[in-house]
């Protein structure tokens, strides 16, 4: 179990696009049960709300364990949304920090445990989870958490790897050494990390996965605060320099609302996100920290990148759909779909009926990677408003 538990709910939400958004990202959309990848902890709520019934499993009662989400200022109403849904009075143990502007992972961790430092006495351990991805089911994901916190303990970076299940080009990988050892009754497997390593071409992937050592990269990390702090100073200076200079908040900057307390108010952090550096933590510390160590996971994971992985995920969207001929389609709508002759297409309406912009996609079955490459192409006609 974990002190405190950071939930990084940032994103630009443009692989599950016109559904996915800037101004509801991916983490936002709901996840219906059915397809071959559901569990417990999906249910029919949002990705976002199955990595808070997460957090909220992992944090100590008993050490004041708090779940601090650190996310865009465009997305607090669902997140106050999603905190609504749960069954469980949290009190003050809910936080949200809006962030000023989006400047990647390494400026959000560093905002997470500047703030943990800021409020709580002595050293924590923190638990750092992604906010849109599939995990389950809950209690294996709780047993290799466990093991992590066993090596956070010893002054260690954790982090989680998937076991590759393809030579996939749009992982970092992370390159294992030797086994290490846990008490026998943590169930899990953990490995000095030999290397980072970027997102591969196709064969260099397909050399990795042959290997037998190589793991895709979760993006979830462990650590204690103050080794953390302390690397941040080693590694990535620039980073962690302006934080240095926020006060200890005080009670009036929170609002509460929903049982959740967010820091509306906090000096100086908007001159903070002016200067710091935008760059990904793997760059800024995981790279460079020579104490990691990888739990391999055991539970079932996925990064839902594409339509497709999407349609596998939740299987029927409830949409009202009509067709005549053809065989069934992936349709994820806000309006009447029909259909006709047609097979083997995705389709995504938004409507406008929200206020954004109404927008369609229709893509093949295995061709929605090409989803970034229209998205491109809107950026490069100035409809930017669009995503």
């Amino acid at each position: 179990m974990f002190d405190d538990c950071i939930i990084m709910a940032g994103g630009s939400g443009t692989r599950l696009w016109p559904a996915s958004n800037s101004q509801r990202p991916k983490q936002f959309l709901p996840v219906s049960r059915g397809g071959s990848h559901t569990g417990d902890s999906l249910g029919g709520h949002t990705f976002f709300h199955a990595a808070l019934e997460r957090a909220v499993a992992l944090i100590d009662r008993d050490r004041d364990g708090r779940v601090i989400i650190i996310a865009g200022e465009r997305h607090v109403p669902f997140i106050i949304e999603a905190c609504g849904l749960l069954h469980e009075a949290l009190g003050d143990r809910l936080v949200l920090i809006p962030e000023p502007e989006a400047k990647n992972t390494a400026a959000a961790i560093a905002l997470g445990i500047t703030y943990v430092q800021r409020v709580s006495h002595g050293e924590r351990t923190i638990l750092v989870l992604t906010s849109d991805h599939s995990i389950q089911p809950l209690e294996v994901f709780k047993v290799n958490a466990i093991a992590a916190a066993a090596f956070v303990r010893q002054e260690q970076l954790v982090v989680f790897g998937i076991p590759p299940r393809s030579p996939a080009t749009g992982y970092g990988y992370i390159e294992t050494a030797e086994r290490l050892s846990l008490p026998e009754d943590v169930g899990a497997r953990a490995f000095r990390v030999a290397s980072f390593r970027e997102k591969p071409d196709r064969a260099a992937a397909e050399q990795f996965v042959a290997a037998g050592n190589f793991y895709w990269n979760s993006g979830m990390f462990a650590f204690s605060s103050g080794f953390m702090r302390l690397e941040f100073k080693r590694h990535a200076p620039d980073v962690i320099a302006p934080f240095t200079r926020l006060p200890v908040p005080e009670e009036s900057a929170y609002k509460h609302t929903q049982g959740v307390r967010i820091l509306t108010q906090w000096p100086g952090l908007p001159a903070v996100y002016a200067q710091v550096q935008a760059i990904s933590f793997d760059y800024a510390i995981g790279e460079q920290c020579t104490q990691t160590v990888m739990v391999a996971a055991d539970f079932a994971w996925l990064d839902v990148g594409s339509w497709d992985e999407y349609e596998r995920l939740v299987g029927d969207t409830g949409s009202e759909v009509y067709q005549s001929g053809g065989n069934p389609c992936f349709v994820d709508a806000d309006i009447p779909v029909a259909l006709c002759g047609v097979e083997d297409l995705i389709v995504v309406v938004r409507s406008g009926n929200d206020g954004a912009p109404p927008s369609v996609l229709i893509a093949k079955r295995g061709e929605t990677q090409r989803v970034k490459e229209i998205v491109e192409k809107i950026r490069a006609a100035g409809r930017t408003e669009l995503l």
